[in-house]
């Protein structure tokens, strides 16, 4: 039987967390999935998964082999397109996990271009805005917005990213313009759910421990609460590639400047090997330099 075969079904029902999810993907029957599984433990003399009636999981030498087999069926892609001039050869599927609103604001642009250099390559983008294990999932990149920790990952940066603290003008007008921390609590914040940026802010550390910002809404989504800030809600502390627009257009003042974080950045994520494969290493070329030291979004203010 042969060995690419049996690896390739085994990496793909450990993705799929099932059998008939990997069938499916694979377009084969579920039963030839299991006999490709059972042959592969079986060669090896080692069982790679524990199976329930409910799901499926690696055990621990099950997990040791799904990332070889990630390395070594990626090495063989690499081996294959090596062969031919790089624009003809960068083919197949591109996977990229990106965060939602900066991939519904920012990346369709780079997206096209990149696609009109290598025509022959095909793009599966997922947009979300919670932790990708890019190893685990099979995603070749990842772009990740933050103060990255040490990892066995690369991680390139690609642009800075500046945090805004801003109010609509009416909201302004009505309730009074914050000029310190302590005043910003008397006023409505609306409140970025998988964060909490109000503890980066420069000088809240000095403050007493009882500091504190009233919420009546708290949200998963920037351009959400972008949207209620202009709306007049309340006050936000969202990334420009945001609020940048609408701050450009008067929709939102930007306050507390003194006030605000510590840039973060903007990083492709990817695995740490050492034959990147042809296809991310043309991602990681094209979007390098793409949006700059200073991205377009922070050159309208």
């Amino acid at each position: 039987m042969d060995k690419l075969t049996t690896m390739k079904t085994f990496v793909s029902v450990v993705q799929e967390g099932s059998f008939s999810k990997a069938a499916d993907k694979l377009d084969i029957s579920p039963q030839l999935v299991s006999k490709y599984v059972s042959a592969l433990e079986e060669g090896l003399s080692t069982r790679l998964l524990h199976r329930t009636t409910r799901k499926v999981s690696t055990t621990e030498a099950g997990d040791h082999y799904f990332t070889r087999c990630l390395q070594v069926l990626g090495d063989i892609d690499d081996i294959e397109n090596s062969l031919n001039n790089l624009s003809e050869n960068v083919s197949g599927v591109l996977s990229i996990s990106a965060p939602m609103s900066f991939g519904v604001k920012h990346l369709a642009p780079l997206l096209v271009e990149f696609q009109k250099q290598y025509p022959n390559l095909k793009l599966d983008l997922k947009l979300t805005d919670q932790f990708v294990d890019i190893v685990e999932q099979g995603i070749d990149i990842a772009l990740r917005i933050g103060v990255l920790k040490n990892s066995s990952l690369i991680a390139k940066k690609i642009a800075p990213i500046h945090l805004a603290v801003f109010a609509s003008p009416a909201y302004l007008k009505q309730h009074g313009t914050p000029t310190t921390l302590q005043e910003l609590q008397q006023h409505n914040y609306l409140r970025y759910a998988n964060a909490e940026p109000t503890k980066r802010l420069t000088g809240v550390n000095e403050l007493k421990s009882e500091f504190k910002l009233e919420s009546n809404l708290v949200a998963n989504n920037g351009d959400l609460l972008l949207n209620t800030a202009i709306a007049g809600g309340g006050i936000a502390m969202q990334p420009t590639f945001i609020a940048g627009e609408a701050l450009a257009q008067g929709k939102i003042v930007r306050i507390l400047q003194n006030h605000e974080p510590e840039p973060m950045g903007l990083y492709m994520v990817y695995a740490n090997r050492q034959f990147l494969p042809s296809k991310v290493r043309a991602f990681v070329d094209f979007t390098s330099g793409y949006y700059g030291d200073v991205p377009y979004w922070d050159l309208g203010e």
